[in-house]
């Protein structure tokens, strides 16, 4: 019923930079939260950022200055802009969205995850 598809992962040197991209597709009436998730080797998937309907936003304290969470309501897409990368930060990061359906059913959809590797 609703696609996410995550883009923008990859391998990075310390203090790079990446832009993490999720589009969402499907029977969409309209999207609550969006946010990003990660989870390292060997850990529970936490929450690195979210952004409501109307732009505010929350931030895990650990990336808080070097990320930015933004979306574009149109595009039914959200970004996550990573600064000052640390080899801490490796992990796959997934795209989360509280999705009201057509139906006015409402559903929370993940997408795939795509992969953010920090090294030298």
């Amino acid at each position: 019923q609703v696609q996410l598809v995550e883009s923008g992962g990859g391998l990075v040197q310390p203090g790079g930079s990446l832009r993490l991209s999720c589009a969402a597709s499907g029977s969409i009436f309209s999207i609550n939260d969006m946010g990003w998730y990660r989870q390292a080797p060997g850990k529970e998937r936490e929450l690195v950022a979210a952004i409501t309907s109307g732009g505010s936003t929350n931030y895990a304290d650990s990336v808080k200055g070097r990320f930015t969470i933004s979306r574009d309501n149109a595009k039914s897409t959200v970004y996550l802009q990573m600064n000052s990368l640390k080899p801490d930060d490796t992990a796959v990061y997934y795209c989360n969205a509280v999705v009201v359906l057509t139906s006015r059913t409402t559903v929370s959809s993940w997408g795939q995850g795509t992969q953010v590797t920090v090294s030298s």
